[in-house]
């Protein structure tokens, strides 16, 4: 028995399970709140470093084998996830602290972001496709509800196109779920991996893949279906749009890396072009949109549809290099998008306002803050020696190697474009003056617990940054071992379904 794939699940449902019994007690559910991230990230690094030196770790949940029980199962892209899921949970639970209030708490902020970080858990490490659907429909439950908290219109209209399009996304993927199981009778991943080789009807198979693109494809705000992130993403509390950033279209991202390696790797010429087109009008779109903005977090949430294209681009490409490249940008912008977004809130809290002509002077007033900044801000745009350049050279490198000169010109383009973003909010928020103090909005005085309470998070990623760009070794090997395992499906497959599945034809 290996519990430590099961504890990522577990802990933050039990959390969220004891936060509602202290519904009334907001001291403990803040307590539960940082203890539960806390325990799902020391059982993420426990699950990493199992699998590091064990190999792909399974667990068949009731003691069922596979495939007719549920597995769990953890390699090392999904240990991975796990572990950074537990960076941001605990990141944003502490910043919470000073910034979540009085109502949103009486109103389940806490139990929602257990919930919600158990459902991005159950997605990094299920083996069952229809699992992965219902996790999927956790973390839409959760989002859903963590993104209304406080009804005001804005919030409530961004809610609308948020769950429309994330609605269309879950159809599509059950109507594909069912088609493909109806194919080849199972809903084990490997299992499906094992048997789709022995189909005829590879037309049919070509479709499902193209429908599973597209489900996964609006969880991962691709282009063209990204429209809904960019209208919701900067209207809940800034700790909530912070832990969206992270987390929540990288498990689309994660979707399309494990079913396009394990299940649909038979057509890369067909479905990988689809996905390169994709990945270079993501990254086109998201920029474009970012540069045509002036209110932080709308800024911050279209670049987090450029970063995409970069991330899909990696696995479009479909090398070894490029794999790897992929998996070293999630890990690169999972936790400089938090970062950024984390920041945003630091300046409303001091200043009261995210549009930019109404912010300026907190180089002068907050150089800390100033610094705090351009650390994910310069890593996002590339600047070496942060982990945003080796992420983008590796991925380009990739690029230029597969010969796919169009796409990689437009990741240099994008590169340019993100790096003139950074510049324009560090213009207007930090290096110009301070406006007339009738063109500021009136904002609370700001106590220095609070302050140092969100400071320590922000401070605490990026010095990740740092390390991973001064330091990318043992993370880029760890990716490459990852890449490894995800062009190996046939690994997969036999940890899942042992005997079973030398089986192959």
């Amino acid at each position: 028995m290996t519990p430590e794939v099961a504890l990522p699940i577990l802990i933050p449902l039990m959390a969220g399970a004891v936060s509602l019994v202290f519904w009334r007690s907001r001291l403990m559910q803040r307590l539960i709140a940082v203890g539960g991230t806390a325990g799902l990230l020391v059982s993420g690094l426990w699950l990493l470093a199992s699998v590091s030196h064990e190999g792909i770790v399974v667990v068949q949940v009731g003691g069922w084998a596979a495939p007719f029980g549920i597995s769990l199962v953890a390699d090392l892209l999904g240990a991975i996830m796990v572990v950074l899921t537990g960076i941001i949970g605990f990141a944003v639970a502490i910043y919470s602290l000073a910034t979540a209030g009085r109502g949103h708490e009486a109103h389940g902020y806490f139990p929602l972001m257990h919930l919600l970080l158990a459902g991005v858990a159950g997605a990094f490490l299920t083996g069952d496709i229809f699992n992965l659907y219902v996790w999927f429909e956790v973390m839409l439950v959760a989002s859903f509800a963590l993104l209304i908290l406080g009804g005001e219109k804005a919030q409530m209209e961004g809610a609308i196109k948020y769950v429309a399009l994330n609605l269309l996304s879950s159809v599509i993927f059950l109507v594909a779920v069912g088609l493909l199981y109806g194919m080849v009778g199972t809903l084990n991943m490997a299992d499906i991996a094992r048997r789709l080789v022995m189909v005829e009807e590879q037309a049919m198979v070509d479709a499902l893949a193209m429908m599973f693109m597209v489900a996964f494809g609006i969880k991962a705000a691709a282009f063209p279906l990204f429209f809904w992130l960019p209208a919701s993403y900067h209207t809940p509390p800034v700790a909530v749009s912070a832990l969206f950033a992270g987390l929540l279209t990288k498990v689309g991202v994660y979707a399309l890396f494990r079913v396009f390696t394990l299940i649909f790797h038979h057509s890369p010429g067909y479905t990988h072009e689809i996905l390169l087109w994709g990945a270079g009008l993501t990254m086109l779109s998201g920029v474009l949109g970012a540069a045509a903005q002036f209110e932080f977090r709308r800024i911050l949430s279209f670049h987090i549809v450029s970063q995409i294209g970069y991330m899909i681009l990696g696995l479009a490409l479909f090398t070894p290099l490029a794999v790897v490249g992929g998996v070293f940008y999630i890990i690169h912008h999972i936790i400089v998008k938090t970062n950024l977004f984390l920041v945003s809130g630091i300046v409303h809290r001091l200043r009261g306002s995210y549009r930019l002509e109404r912010l300026g002077g907190f180089y002068r007033s907050h150089p800390w803050l100033a610094v705090l900044f351009l650390i994910p801000a310069l890593s996002l745009a590339g600047i070496p020696p942060l982990s945003g350049f080796f992420a983008k050279f590796i991925v380009i490198r990739a690029g230029i190697e597969a010969e796919a000169y169009g796409v990689t010109a437009i990741a240099l383009l994008v590169g340019l474009l993100t790096l003139y973003s950074m510049i324009k909010i560090w213009a207007e928020v930090f290096w110009k003056s301070v406006p007339p103090e009738g063109d500021v909005d009136p904002f609370p005085e700001v106590r220095q617990r609070e302050l140092g309470l969100m400071a320590a998070p922000v401070a605490g990623l990026a010095l990740c940054t740092l390390l991973i760009g001064l330091y990318p070794g043992p993370l880029h090997a760890l990716a490459e071992a990852s890449a490894d395992q995800l062009l190996d499906p046939q690994g997969y497959i036999r940890a899942v379904l042992g005997e079973q599945g030398e089986v192959m034809p």
